[in-house]
C-alpha cells in the first residue's frame, strides 16, 4: 500500500509517500511544495494544483494529513485551515481515503512521545525509512503523517469493524475510551 503524508503550510506544504507492506516500511519520495509570495486564492491554487501533481505522479492508495492546531493567532489558524482545505479538497477529488491525525499523534507514533521536537522526529523518520540523508523540516514532517497513517490504519480499521457489535452491547467510544 502507497500511502501519501501531507503537512499543510500556506507558505511551504511538505508531502511524504511511502509503501508498507506488512510492517515494513519504505521510502518512495518527499518533498514540498512551495507557494509565491501571492494573494491567498493564488496560493491555495497552487497548493491544491500540486497536490494533484503528486496524486498523478505517484498515484497513492491512501492519505493521511495533519490536523489544525489552535494557534495563539486566529488569523494564522485560519489560513492554516485554509491551506489544508486545498489539500484536502485535491485528495478527496482524487478518491483517496483521507486520514486525520493531530500532532501529538503524530509525534507519538514515530517518536514514542507526544512531547518530541521537530530534530527528533526528523531522526526517527530517517532511522525509520533508512534514509541516507535527513529530509528537510516540512517533508520529514509530512512523512511522519504518512507512518502514523501506517502504523494507525489497520488499528483504526479493526475498530471499524467492531463497532456494530460494540454498540449492540451498549458500549460506546467517548473520548478516545470505551464506555457502557
Amino acid at each position: 500500500m502507497k500511502i501519501l503524508g501531507i503537512d499543510p503550510g500556506l507558505r511551504t506544504t511538505g508531502f511524504g509517500i511511502i509503501h508498507k507492506q506488512g510492517h515494513k516500511l519504505s521510502y518512495i519520495a518527499s518533498g514540498t511544495i512551495k507557494t509565491p509570495d501571492a494573494d491567498l486564492p493564488q496560493r491555495l491554487k497552487v497548493i491544491l494544483a500540486g497536490v494533484s501533481e503528486i496524486i498523478r505522479t505517484y498515484d497513492p492508495d491512501c492519505a493521511a494529513i495533519e490536523k489544525v492546531f489552535v494557534n495563539v493567532n486566529p488569523q494564522s489558524t485560519l489560513l492554516l485551515g485554509q491551506a489544508r482545505g486545498a489539500a484536502i479538497c485535491a485528495l478527496v477529488h482524487a478518491d483517496l481515503a483521507v486520514a486525520e491525525y493531530t500532532a501529538l499523534q503524530i509525534k507519538q507514533a514515530v517518536v514514542g512521545h507526544g512531547r518530541a521536537q521537530k530534530q527528533q522526529v526528523q531522526d526517527m523518520v530517517q532511522r525509520l525509512l533508512l534514509l541516507s540523508g535527513m529530509p528537510g523540516t516540512d517533508a520529514s514532517d509530512a512523512l511522519g503523517v504518512a507512518i502514523c497513517h501506517a502504523h494507525s490504519g489497520d488499528t483504526l480499521a479493526t475498530l471499524g469493524g467492531l463497532a456494530p457489535a460494540l454498540a449492540k452491547k451498549g458500549l460506546r467510544v467517548r473520548r478516545g475510551r470505551l464506555v457502557g
